[in-house]
């Protein structure tokens, strides 16, 4: 039986120190928080890490970083949604990548902010014992479709089921093929009762949250961190959540541990906590 660690990592799409930052003495230059996110990675032992926001300056960094610290990964590039794995332990042996449409059937408007939406899949064979899986992260359009919202776009949340209705489609024919489990990570930019998330829930996918049988994080996993600083975690319950890790025709009882890791050093990192599972395949 092979013993995973998964991740799901939006990292903050931020090479350049910026001047609010440094303005108070401090750096988010991506030199800086990619240390940050070495640091993460020696302290977790993610065996995969689906990432999102990751510039090719970021990935290149985290790659070179983690060697010199002793971390050996490998990257799937994919665009902002790269997949960073262990390859002592496991043989890459599929992938795809896509960016999302710009368009959305039914509403006006682009829905994929400057090519940065997309989706990437791996097929992993555990090289110890020869299991299969498919792991794909993704990151899916972020505007409100609250008419209240700074942030408003009418068909936001459609845009976002719909994106996950091509993704799902696209794991669908992976499935086909290799027969195995599937785990997508990511960024969703909704919330556990979002149209998305219910329609992966329709599509026969379920949250590592719901199913852990050792423990599960309760929180969002959210913070401020961005051009104009960053702040403390936010009290909000794991309902609120944007990030999330869901399985499909996984063994049942597999996932022991849903968590997210979220020391006080991270605060300047990125907004996003990483969230992981522990999972039995």
């Amino acid at each position: 039986m092979s013993k995973l660690r998964l991740m799901s990592h939006n990292q903050w799409k931020c090479d350049t120190n910026q001047p609010a930052w440094e303005a108070q003495g401090i750096d988010c230059s991506a030199t800086t928080r990619v240390r940050g996110f070495v640091q993460v990675f020696a302290d977790t032992q993610p065996d995969i890490i689906g990432c999102q926001e990751v510039s090719a300056v970021m990935a290149d960094k985290m790659i070179r970083y983690c060697a010199e610290d002793g971390q050996i990964y490998a990257l799937l590039w994919g665009r902002d949604t790269p997949i960073v794995y262990r390859q002592d332990k496991f043989e890459l042996v599929d992938s795809a990548f896509s960016l999302y449409p710009d368009a959305v059937p039914g509403f006006d408007g682009v829905f994929n902010n400057s090519q940065t939406k997309s989706w990437n899949i791996g097929v992993f064979r555990v090289k110890e014992d020869g299991k299969l899986f498919i792991f794909c992260s993704t990151h899916l359009w972020w505007k409100s479709s609250n008419p209240e919202s700074k942030s408003y776009q009418a068909g936001s949340d459609e845009a976002r089921a719909y994106q996950m209705g091509l993704v799902i489609d696209k794991i669908g024919e992976f499935q086909a093929k290799y027969n195995c489990p599937a785990i997508l990570v990511g960024d969703m930019n909704a919330n556990y009762n979002s149209l998305a998330i219910q329609k992966a829930f329709a599509e026969g996918f379920v949250h590592a949250h719901d199913i852990a049988t050792d423990y599960a994080d309760e929180t969002n996993g959210h913070h401020s961190c961005g051009n104009h600083g960053f702040g403390p975690y936010r009290d909000a319950p794991f309902a609120a959540g944007i990030d999330h890790i869901l399985l499909r025709s996984a063994p049942e009882g597999c996932v022991k541990r849903f968590d997210r890791f979220q020391p006080e050093y991270y605060l300047p990192l990125s907004d996003h906590s990483p969230a992981y599972i522990d999972i039995e395949l």
